[in-house]
């Protein structure tokens, strides 16, 4: 596609024949605080200095220090395969998936991911992916009204506030009720997490009996490693499991891309938003793989798609499929075991705090400082450390109250040292 620059007389007699006086013209019908602050565009600079500009503002994305920030993204480690197979060009430009015959290894590396999220959750129709965790939340509740008929969701304490938060945003103009709690009269779905936003573990398998003798579903946000110690989605007998994928070999960035994980029950799957792909075989018998599910509203009458959702996260959901496999069920254990045990650790050596929780927590648990925690994970961050996610910060407690979360990469010399180094800011 070519583009013809328009000329002064050209922009005239547009101007003319819709009826404004100046481009600006063309906008006033939008609000004051939505339009461009201003029409001066900068002149034109070269790909010396556009080079050294991008690279500016690219290394704001680096944070820098050792991370205990959690809150529904982890700095866990990724085994180098993981780059070098996604990468590849076969998968980093790989055609889209709607015509199969010149798709065949987009479609099987889809496959293949959608049966490693069943075995993880223990569920039994996963879809490609979705855009991230909160997008999923979503997915998932309003699947739940098509699947039940009612439109009142049920956010339970557990969920993360910035789930709760992108919920309300998604369903702003949607006849939805949304309450906070647990109990499953009249309503579509309740909503809960394991580990909770603060780390504490529950098994809401007796919830589920009540959403089901109440005819609700239960919807079950889950973190992807803590499954190799944990009680999965399917065990507690939820109907949607959701997940943010992002622990599953994608390096944590500021806005993502991330991986929305979305799994159900075979009976819920006609009601399943986004895609699904099947293997099936050609006619001369060889295996091959097509998307038979496609409930979207470029495939199917508008009104009846089960989501606008355009297109899934196939490379994230690539990079999950190889991190999996790279570490095998023994190698998921073995991760959630030190990413369990070193959290204990520390928690046990940080007595200048008061722990907050009062059930048992993964690798994620909050703690009470005697000082402001903005203010200590401020100082801590000037030293090398991001301390952790203050609670208050996304309304999830009070000023002095801080997340801390530790994964597999954090050495016994590195737990010292940042107890050490937060006692210091917080007491001093």
């Amino acid at each position: 596609m070519s583009w013809v620059p328009k000329t002064d007389a050209g922009t005239a007699a547009m101007l003319k024949t819709i009826g404004v006086a100046t481009t600006e013209g063309v906008f006033d019908s939008m609000p004051p605080e939505l339009r461009l602050k201003s029409w001066n565009v900068p002149a034109g600079i070269s790909e010396m200095a556009v080079r050294a500009e991008c690279a500016k503002l690219a290394a704001r994305n680096d944070a820098g220090g050792v991370c205990f920030l959690g809150g529904g993204y982890y700095d866990h480690f990724i085994p180098a395969a993981v780059d070098a197979l996604s990468s590849r060009g076969e998968f980093y430009t790989a055609y889209t998936p709607y015509q199969p015959e010149a798709a065949q290894g987009t479609l099987q590396s889809i496959y293949e991911y959608q049966s490693a999220i069943c075995r993880l959750t223990e569920m039994e129709y996963a879809n490609a992916s979705l855009y991230d965790g909160g997008t999923a939340v979503f997915e998932a509740a309003t699947m739940s009204m098509r699947i039940i008929g009612r439109s009142r969701i049920v956010c339970h304490g557990s969920l993360n506030p910035t789930y709760r938060a992108m919920l309300d945003t998604h369903t702003a103009n949607l006849e939805i009720e949304i309450v906070t709690g647990d109990d499953p009269a009249g309503a579509a779905c309740v909503i809960v997490q394991n580990p909770a936003f603060d780390g504490s573990i529950r098994d809401f398998t007796e919830l589920g009996k009540r959403c089901h003798e109440a005819g609700a579903l239960l919807v079950v946000s889950f973190y992807p490693i803590s499954l190799g110690l944990l009680k999965t989605p399917g065990e507690m007998g939820a109907d949607i499991a959701v997940a943010e994928g992002q622990s599953l070999g994608i390096p944590l960035n500021f806005g993502g891309p991330y991986l929305g994980i979305l799994a159900t029950r075979k009976s819920h799957v006609r009601k399943m938003p986004g895609r699904l792909c099947a293997e099936t075989h050609d006619a001369e018998g060889r295996r091959g793989f097509v998307l038979t599910l496609q409930a979207r509203e470029q495939h199917i009458r508008r009104e009846k798609a089960m989501s606008n959702i355009c297109s899934n996260q196939a490379l994230c959901a690539l990079r999950a499929l190889i991190y999996m496999s790279l570490m095998g069920k023994d190698g998921f254990r073995d991760v959630a075991k030190q990413c369990h045990a070193k959290s204990e650790y520390l928690k046990g050596i940080m007595r200048f705090a008061t722990p907050l929780n009062t059930a048992p927590t993964f690798n994620e648990f909050a703690v009470r400082l005697p000082k402001n925690a903005e203010i200590a994970a401020d100082a801590l961050r000037k030293q090398g450390w991001l301390a952790g996610l203050p609670l208050a910060s996304v309304g999830a407690g009070g000023p002095n109250d801080l997340l801390i979360a530790v994964t597999e990469k954090r050495t016994r010399e590195e737990l010292d040292q940042f107890a050490s180094a937060l006692e210091k800011a917080a007491c001093s």
